[in-house]
């Protein structure tokens, strides 16, 4: 049976940031027990004898706290690189390997992919859902979408704004609340979507990029500070809106039926089988409560007017 994690790590006690580590400091731990570091609402434990991770570790990271050496940790993880030929990187999970190796350079990408395996495979105390989520005003909008649809450039243009990241990737639904749970980390772009964010706000830190990947070139931008330090105010979501990016497509809204949109969220929903009869549930009232629609753009500016008018900002 998969593990259940019913009570998340608290952000509010005390506790140093990692930006308070050196690059030494931070590679020392990874290389010697670990580093404890709060992944909201998780505490993830970090090994790895990888170059260069600490760097992107403390540039992506920064704001996230440390976790105490002693404290419980909810995941262990360990990149390892293989010598001598060709060096990969091998991602470890508590002791068991779920992937292949990758290219060495593929590495920070690859501790992502991984933190969103070990949630998705194991934290079915959450209904979890393959989508962004934004909030802006009260107004806290669930981005479900497959790979390719733009949804990830979608939260970027958003976030860049203004709009608080609550995740990029998994949104994580408590069925006995009906609450959101944020979980900011890294937003995850790629190709020419990269570009586009970083022209347009330059003040958000990119971290390395890093190419041929099985996705193409990937990067990733630092959350903002504002919403890691309100990750543990929860959403309740008002809209659920399937996003996809055309080129040459009029900004344009569809309404959906609510038997729809069920199906659809379903569909993006990792654990929805698995939670049975509480998935069923949660899932209908998730819908019972909110406005969905699909929502087809190509121009970053009539996206972002709409999404605005939705929190009520001229």
């Amino acid at each position: 049976m998969p593990a259940r994690i019913d009570q998340p790590t608290p952000l509010n006690c005390p506790a140093l940031p990692l930006s308070a580590l050196t690059e030494a400091e931070i590679q020392e731990r990874l290389e010697n027990g670990g580093l404890a570091l709060l992944t909201p609402p998780f505490r993830f434990r970090i090994r790895s004898n990888v170059a260069g991770l600490a760097a992107t570790l403390r540039a992506l990271y920064a704001d996230f706290p440390l976790g105490s050496e002693q404290g419980f940790d909810d995941f262990t993880v360990t990149l390892r690189k293989a010598r001598p030929f060709r060096p990969k990187v091998h991602f470890e999970s508590d002791g068991g390997q779920p992937f292949e190796p990758l290219p060495l350079a593929q590495a920070f990408p690859m501790l992502e992919w991984g933190f969103n395996w070990c949630i998705s495979s194991h934290c079915h105390n959450y209904m979890i859902t393959h989508a962004a989520v934004i909030e802006r005003n009260g107004c806290t909008i669930i981005l479900p979408a497959p790979p390719g649809s733009g949804k990830s450039t979608l939260c970027a243009l958003l976030v860049g704004h203004g709009w608080r990241l609550l995740s990029d990737e998994l949104a994580l639904l408590d069925p006995h609340t009906g609450l959101l749970t944020p979980i900011p980390r890294p937003i995850s772009l790629k190709n020419a979507s990269i570009g586009l964010i970083r022209q347009r706000y330059p003040d958000l830190q990119l971290g390395s990029l890093v190419k041929d990947t099985v996705k193409g070139t990937v990067g990733h931008f630092r959350p903002p500070s504002d919403s890691v330090a309100r990750s543990g105010e929860p959403g309740t979501p008002t809209h659920v809106i399937f996003p996809h990016y055309r080129s040459g497509a009029s900004t344009s809204s569809m309404p959906l039926s609510r038997g729809s949109a069920f199906m659809r969220m379903a569909q993006n929903t990792f654990n929805y089988d698995l939670l049975g009869q509480a998935g069923f549930a949660a899932m209908g009232e998730l819908i019972a409560r909110v406005t969905a629609y699909d929502f087809e753009y190509q121009d970053a500016d009539d996206a972002i007017a709409h999404f605005d008018s939705l929190a009520g900002i001229a």
